[in-house]
């Protein structure tokens, strides 16, 4: 897993597949050595996907960091009339999240490399399971670029384990400028909601 925010994973290549029951969901998924949490879905995107409000109903949204799609894909189900773009930099996850949508009938999610996202795109919502561990000065970069893509009405969701920084992330999006707040914890997780600054 340590190689999973690579652009090009070294590891070899071995297909498997997990489920994402939800009570309102049911998915099959296809992974891959080489991306973030190949054999299970992880369990602070459970606890996102368990715990967010339903994204908007229309519009642009999107995945941060989508690994081979739970995210994405559940808030293509739950907003079939919005246009959910899946970005990653692991160009991997980019096609297994592809295949995924396409085999889950899921036709309005745009999984892209980070590199490949036209510029123009504003998102009314933004749902994360942040890449952490890429250290605090890539995440801050990356959170940086993609949450000043929000409309003035949009709201990011993020999930972070409260060992691995939450309430410092918290403080630092605040200070930027970007209104933070803690709408629930749960099994040492965090669900942070960040609005538009």
């Amino acid at each position: 897993m340590a190689h999973y925010f690579e652009e090009r994973p070294q590891a070899a290549s071995r297909p498997g597949q997990v489920t994402l029951v939800l009570p309102d969901l049911h998915l099959r998924l296809e992974t891959d050595r080489g991306v973030f949490s190949p054999d299970r879905v992880d369990a602070g995107t459970r606890v996102l996907l368990e715990t967010v409000p339903p994204p908007p109903a229309e519009g642009d949204l999107l995945d941060l960091g989508c690994g081979y799609g739970p995210i994405a894909l559940t808030m293509a189900s739950r907003a079939p009339g919005a246009t959910v773009w899946a970005v990653d930099v692991n160009r991997r996850s980019v096609e297994l999240c592809e295949r995924n949508a396409k085999s889950a009938g899921l036709d309005k999610v745009r999984p892209v490399h980070v590199d490949d996202m036209p510029d123009d795109v504003r998102f009314r919502a933004i749902w994360s399971n942040p890449a952490i561990r890429i250290g605090k000065a890539a995440l801050h970069e990356m959170l940086t670029r993609w949450l000043d893509r929000l409309t003035p009405d949009g709201a990011a969701h993020l999930v972070v384990q409260k060992h691995l920084g939450s309430d410092s992330l918290q403080r630092w999006l605040t200070d930027q400028g970007w209104p933070t707040t803690r709408l629930a914890s749960r099994a040492a997780y965090r669900i942070l909601k960040v609005t538009a600054r």
